[in-house]
Order: C-alpha cells, then structure tokens, then sequence
C-alpha cells in the first residue's frame, strides 16, 4: 500500500476533503507514515523537514540480483578484517 492509498482511504472512509501525509515510505522499509487532517495539513512540512533517523541492518559480502534484500543472491564473498568501528 503505498502513501496515496493511505490519504485515498482516509479521506473516503471520514469524508474529509483535506488529507495529507508527511513524507513517504521506502517500499522496504517500515516505519510511521504521518497523516495530516484539514487544516494541519498545512504543518506537514515541518514534519518532512525535520530530523529523521534511521536504522539499518546490512549483510556485507553477498551481491542479490535486485542489490536490495529482495532480490535472489548472485554472489558471496567472505568479508575479513573488518570490524563494525570500521563501519561505523
């Protein structure tokens, strides 16, 4: 379900004109899709233009056909000497 299909369904299922979110959601991400009503819609940029954080898990060393988690795994190579402070 993607951010407009969020507001599509609001604003039919309360009968509101003015419906709006925030932002969107990567489509493999999870996380809070803001929803604006009426005249908060307005405020909506202050939402999006705030700090935002984030957090991430990653699988070094393997290539998928997609290069995303979706996609099948192509390729595997063992990752040495590598510690997460050189991640980070």
């Amino acid at each position: 379900m993607t951010s407009h299909d969020v507001v599509h369904k609001i604003r039919r299922g309360l009968s509101i004109k003015k419906v709006g979110h925030a932002g969107t959601l990567d489509p493999l991400a999870t996380g809070v899709l803001i929803i604006c009503l009426g005249g908060a819609t307005r405020l909506s940029e202050y939402a999006m233009n705030s700090t935002k954080r984030y957090r991430a898990r990653v699988h070094l060393g393997i290539t998928t056909s997609t290069y995303d988690a979706e996609g099948e795994i192509t390729a595997e190579r063992p990752i040495k000497h590598l510690s997460r402070l050189d991640v980070e």
